[in-house]
């Protein structure tokens, strides 16, 4: 069984046990999220991009597999990270293998914009080659498939003091967006019709 799901054609995603995860938070609080979060790598044009990756030291599988996708793509690598506390691996992986860690527009890959969610303290990336999102926090995958908005304590360290009504009004703008997965980092990705279920979550 391989540790990356190619999803599409040089669009891999795979989870990964977080060690910080609490094994019985309490339902809405701000520890709330499942113990296995999700990475993606993309093989974009002239670098193999990296979103929010852990790859835990008792994972060689996947340290292995991802060394094979860094050789095979032969570009250099660079690593995005979404929000503060998806940092994750971003350190260790940047020494392996040479990574930038910058998200500056300038400084991005061919084929790979950042859309930053105002007052959210987050950046999510867009890949549109296959119309995919690639949220932090903000977009949860939902209990019984499609998307969910994070619970509003999740919000609270937040200098904006956001609510979730708030959220769903900077979120809008990304309905602009020809959306059609969703790889979320909590939950279960949406890997077909998109933007209808993030047209779904934020009527909610």
């Amino acid at each position: 069984m391989s540790a990356l799901c190619e999803l599409r054609r040089g669009l891999y995603r795979w989870t990964a046990r977080h060690p910080d995860a609490e094994a019985d938070p309490q339902p809405g609080s701000a520890a709330d999220w499942g113990p296995d979060v999700g990475s993606v790598a993309y093989a974009a044009r002239d670098a193999l991009v990296l979103v929010d990756p852990l790859v835990p030291a008792d994972r060689s599988d996947l340290g292995r597999e991802l060394d094979e996708v860094v050789r095979s793509h032969s570009r250099p690598v660079v690593i995005l990270t979404t929000l503060q506390f998806h940092r994750r691996s971003r350190e260790e992986l940047a020494a392996r293998y040479g990574a930038s860690t910058s998200r500056a527009k300038k400084a991005l890959p061919e084929g790979v914009e950042t859309i930053q969610i105002r007052g959210a303290g987050e950046t999510m990336v867009w890949l549109p080659e296959h119309r995919a999102l690639i949220p932090g926090d903000r977009l949860l995958g939902g209990d019984s498939g499609g998307l969910r908005l994070c619970p509003e304590s999740w919000l609270r360290y937040l200098p904006s003091k956001m609510k979730q009504a708030q959220l769903r009004k900077a979120l809008r703008p990304v309905l602009d967006l020809p959306v059609e997965m969703v790889l979320v980092s909590h939950g279960e990705p949406v890997l077909s019709g998109g933007r209808e279920a993030l047209a779904k979550a934020l009527s909610a």
